[in-house]
């Protein structure tokens, strides 16, 4: 990770965690979900959309092996998606 001068800095000492650099961590963005009966999603075909219970524009759900690590919002980069981290979960599993 390359910090540039508009980054802030890591809100941990990265140092401090020298021996763990290499331990790969799945990282997972939500944006929402939904619940449907079986029967509906038997009929789901390509091209349908799926409606989920979050408004466009609200924060998407940052997890780190499945611990919420913060929130953020989706952004496109170049020809991808990515996102912009805008909170940082205050102890694990906050959903505050």
């Amino acid at each position: 990770m390359s910090l540039s001068p508009e980054q802030p800095a890591p809100l941990v000492d990265l140092g401090a965690f020298h021996m763990l650099r290499d331990v790969e961590v799945e990282i997972t963005v939500e944006i929402g979900r939904c619940r449907k009966r079986i029967a509906e999603v038997l009929r789901l075909a390509p091209g349908q959309t799926i409606e989920i219970a979050k408004a466009a524009g609200e924060p998407v759900d940052i997890y780190v092996n499945d611990q919420l690590l913060g929130r953020g919002e989706a952004v496109v980069v170049g020809d991808r998606y990515g996102v912009r981290i805008t909170e940082i979960a205050t102890a694990p599993g906050d959903r505050t």
